[in-house]
């Protein structure tokens, strides 16, 4: 690939490693696993980066791979996955610190949305994020009204959860 390409690619990265940190989180228990997965994602990201067209925003294309990415992987527990050399010598960048004691305060919350499904915590985690429904839909691949009827009821089951 071009090294045009691949400045692109990091740059996008490194503009958007906060959402990457946040998908870990969601789909992790510890430091160890969320710097796995984190680097698993970069790995698909960077593989599929040459597919990306721009029809959507680059935010959206990676929470599509990112999600894709954290559910197959810790639905069947492996992490072998074919990769493409990238040079990391030629393009260094600054990976943010993931502090964990700055996410104290929704620790609680984080419990709670443990305990749902694959598709609700991503649903979650989009809202959270302040993504349209029309996003959340397009990322999800789901219609409109069905990611708004599940995010109903996704907050009613967070509601019991964290308070019986």
């Amino acid at each position: 690939m071009s090294s045009s390409i691949e400045r692109s690619f990091v740059q996008q990265l490194q503009e958007n490693q906060n959402l990457i940190h946040k998908i870990c989180r969601l789909y992790t228990n510890n430091e160890d696993a969320h710097k796995d997965l984190f680097q698993e994602i970069t790995i698909q990201l960077w593989k599929a980066f040459p597919q990306f067209r721009g029809e959507a925003k680059f935010t959206t294309w990676a929470y599509r791979v990112a999600l894709n990415t954290a559910i197959t992987l810790y639905r069947k527990k492996t992490r072998t996955i074919n990769t493409i050399e990238f040079d990391s010598k030629l393009h260094r960048f600054n990976q943010d610190e993931y502090n964990y004691e700055e996410e104290e305060h929704i620790k609680l919350l984080y419990q709670a949305v443990q305990q749902l499904n694959d598709i609700e915590k991503a649903l979650v985690f989009m809202y959270l994020e302040d993504k349209d429904y029309t996003e959340i839909a397009q990322t999800l691949g789901i219609s409109e009204v069905n990611a708004r009827v599940k995010m109903n009821r996704i907050k009613g089951k967070l509601k019991t959860i964290i308070n019986p």
